[in-house]
């Protein structure tokens, strides 16, 4: 038996006594290493990921398995999932598998209301189609209720198909308002002013008058609502009148919306009343500004072009009504090498059929390619930018909305990769120009709240809005039924 000394006994104690001291050290550390990580992720209201995130933003174009942090409606992170999820938690994550996310569509022009009227009158010239049948049914139909139940219905076309962010140029604006205030929307309301009566109205005066009442009362009302000016047109409204709303636009500092050369009938009627094609007559009245987005501009000469260009406008092209209405081919690749400002559009369900924008945008994506013999006239990046980032920059809006970036509010979209007609997958933004459609939409933000998840619809009540729809439209199918 080997005999130890005290020494060798103190020695082992201490060495004991030490080891334990450096293991339960390193435990508390750990966990107080642990717990300062924890602590130092920020609380956010909701994470939205996606395999790719489309963010329209040059600094990052496309993030692979990336997400976004979003608080009080806005982005506050734009990154990987990896250093998302590092960085911020949430009680509420939409993961996105499967799915790209990308910003909403931007629908720079509709006459939202008009979905009740679809398919009421087709196949007819737009001057025919509005003279003969348009303006006499809504004479006869439209009313309060009517808005009402049409902007529902049409916020419920457009939420299923990604649209986050529209523009509304229509009758009874404060109807229209509330009902985009529940369904939670992104809208520019613009009631529409014209020379002779309308719906409510016995011509222009009231019309304007109610019109301007409308800015002055919602004007910073609502951050998503924001109230703007309309004048019908070139052809519709008088040289005092126009000069009357740009005015009035500049004085409440709100935007202006118009329709400008959809036609060449258009374009000749104004050339013989004022000596002046469409955009010129404009620009001779000292309209045209930064604040004005013009609706169809399919016949614009090069010299109005470059003048578009300068000044500043918004162009907003509607391919699907421009090809119902035979009323042309918009010269898209032309603005765009001059630096106009473009977006896309529905126009109204009457004449479109739908407001389905996956559909203006494949068509956007096509018919320049046939019209102009080149295959490279306007790319698929090109056309989702102009659905997206170019839509907001043609309404001012791009300080807002338009792309997925830091500052910016959550108006989001995830879109399901893994139907059969986006399989398989090389090219993202191919096809989301050339492939996908409004089904492949499966969720939507719009300033940080969820109006759609997995296809559900959780701000309108679908059932009540088909019921009073179709209610609608009995009656005037019975008004419009020849006698016998």
């Amino acid at each position: 038996m080997i005999r130890r000394s005290p020494k060798y006994y103190k020695l082992l104690v201490l060495f004991v006594c030490t080891a334990f001291f450096i293991f339960f050290g390193q435990i508390v550390i750990a966990q107080s290493n642990h717990n300062f990580k924890y602590q130092r992720k920020q609380n956010v209201e909701l994470i939205v990921g996606g395999d790719f995130v489309i963010t329209m933003n040059e600094a990052q174009p496309i993030i692979q398995n990336g997400a976004i942090a979003v608080m009080d409606g806005k982005i506050v992170a734009v990154d990987t999932k990896d250093k998302i999820f590092a960085s911020y938690r949430s009680a509420r994550i939409l993961p996105g598998k499967g799915m790209v996310l990308m910003p909403g569509l931007v629908n720079g022009h509709s006459h939202s209301a008009m979905v009740l009227f679809r398919g009421l009158a087709d196949d007819l010239a737009l001057e025919d189609w509005l003279q003969n049948y348009i303006f006499p049914a809504e004479a006869k139909f439209v009313d309060e209720n009517f808005v009402r139940v049409g902007e529902q219905l049409a916020c419920w076309e457009m939420i299923r198909g990604g649209t986050t962010t529209f523009v509304d140029m229509y009758f009874e604006p404060d109807v229209a308002a509330e009902v985009v205030n529940e369904c939670g929307l992104r809208a520019v309301i613009a009631p529409s002013s014209i020379d002779f009566p309308s719906p409510g109205f016995q011509g222009w005066d009231d019309a304007f008058a109610t019109a301007v009442d409308f800015v002055k009362r919602w004007k910073g009302k609502n951050p998503r609502i924001i109230p703007a000016i309309a004048a019908h047109a070139p052809y519709t409204v008088s040289p005092e009148h126009l000069t009357q709303a740009i005015e009035a636009a500049r004085q409440y500092d709100v935007p202006l919306t118009i329709h400008v050369a959809e036609t060449q009938t258009e374009v000749k009627d104004v050339q013989q009343r004022y000596n002046a094609t469409p955009v010129q007559h404009l620009e001779n009245l000292g309209f045209l500004e930064p604040r004005v987005f013009a609706a169809h501009m399919v016949w614009p000469n090069k010299s109005e072009i470059d003048l578009l260009a300068k000044r500043g406008i918004g162009v907003i092209h509607n391919p699907d009504s421009n090809l119902k209405l035979a009323s042309g081919f918009a010269p898209i690749p032309e603005m765009l090498k001059a630096g106009v400002k473009i977006g896309l559009g529905t126009d109204g369900a009457a004449s479109n059929n739908d407001l389905d924008m996956w559909e203006a945008i494949r068509l956007t994506a096509l018919i320049h390619k046939g019209t102009t013999l080149n295959p490279t006239a306007v790319p698929a990046k090109t056309v989702l930018r102009m659905a997206t980032l170019g839509g907001a920059e043609a309404l001012n809006l791009a300080d807002k909305i338009g792309a997925i970036k830091v500052g910016l509010r959550a108006d989001v979209i995830q879109v399901q990769l893994t139907e059969p007609h986006l399989t398989p997958l090389y090219d993202v933004i191919s096809h989301l120009v050339y492939a996908a459609d409004a089904q492949d939409v499966d969720t939507v933000i719009v300033d940080g709240q969820v109006l759609m998840y997995k296809r559900k619809m959780l701000t309108v009540d679908t059932d009540q809005i088909r019921l009073e729809a179709n209610s609608i439209a009995e009656n005037i199918k019975a008004e419009l039924r020849p006698p016998n």
